[in-house]
Parts: C-alpha cells; sequence; structure tokens
C-alpha cells in the first residue's frame, strides 16, 4: 500500500482522516492537557500533596509563593509531560527546565534552577500513582498506565476543542 505522502494532497488528507491513530498528548496544546490533567489530579484524589505546599516558593529566585492553591496540581502535570516526551529525564534537567532569571539588582541576571524538593516530591507523588517509574539508565520514564492516562486526557482535550470551534 502506498505512504499518504504520495497520494496527492486532496486524497492524503482522505487518507489522514480515515487512518488516524489515537490522539496524543504531542496532537494538542501543552497548557491545555497540563489543565486538564491537573483537573484529573485533582479529582482522583491519589496523589498526595505535601503540607507546606501554601508557604513554599517553587524557585529560590522568586519573591513570592504562587498565588493558585491549585499550583501543585499543575506543577505535577507538567512534570508528567516532560517525562512524557523526554524518557529518562531527572530531577537534575527537570530544575534547569523550571528554573529562571534571578534579578541581581544592578548586576546582570543569571539563570538559576528550580527547587528540586518542589520536583521530587511531584515525581514521587507521580510513581505512587504508578504514572512514572524510575528509568534504569537514571532518570525517570513514564509507565504504560501513565501514557494511557495522558493520551486519555489529551483525546479529551482534543474532542473538547473540536466541539467550539
Amino acid at each position: 500500500m502506498a505512504s499518504y505522502q504520495s497520494l496527492g494532497p486532496i486524497k492524503e488528507h482522505i487518507y489522514k482522516e480515515k487512518h488516524t491513530g489515537g490522539v496524543t498528548l504531542k496532537d494538542v496544546e501543552s497548557h491545555m492537557w497540563v489543565k486538564e490533567f491537573a483537573a484529573f489530579l485533582q479529582k482522583s484524589g491519589k496523589l498526595t500533596v505535601p503540607k507546606w505546599t501554601d508557604i513554599v516558593k517553587t524557585a529560590t529566585f522568586k519573591e513570592l509563593p504562587p498565588k493558585d492553591n491549585n499550583w501543585f496540581y499543575i506543577r505535577t502535570a507538567a512534570l508528567l509531560r516532560r517525562v512524557y516526551l523526554k524518557q529518562g529525564v531527572g530531577c537534575g534537567a527537570l530544575r534547569k527546565i523550571y528554573g529562571g532569571r534571578i534579578n541581581r539588582g544592578a548586576a546582570p541576571s543569571h539563570h538559576k534552577k528550580a527547587s528540586a524538593s518542589v520536583i521530587r516530591h511531584a515525581l514521587k507523588g507521580l510513581e505512587e500513582m504508578k504514572l512514572i517509574a524510575k528509568h534504569p539508565d537514571g532518570g525517570r520514564m513514564i509507565t504504560s498506565a501513565g501514557r494511557r492516562d495522558a493520551d486519555r486526557i489529551a483525546f479529551q482535550v482534543m474532542s473538547s476543542s473540536m466541539s467550539t470551534e
């Protein structure tokens, strides 16, 4: 059977509509998926949220803690998305990704890493839910249950965005 690239522009469109697989996390907008998955985590009640989430800052360069009360669920969903997209990512790499610029007054700004404790507790919570597991080469990888839940939420996001258009 010929690939859909060689079918021409009109037939290619029809082929893609008929032969689409499931919707994955890569097919939807990231911020919409993170919001939906954070709501899923909160509704499930399986994620253990640390007591200190209302007073902790997410990084040393921040001046205040997050204003949103559900920020831990949002950060956890975003971390799961990162692990889904790049298997074997560890706490150190995630600290770099979620880091930012520190204001040093008149001196030039520098990059600072995010809080390891927040990331570590979120990853441990995802491990307790069996959505991620430790990678044999270090870091974390997504489990089949985690991939299934992530893709299910992606399908919900895709179908809700299609119905609003």
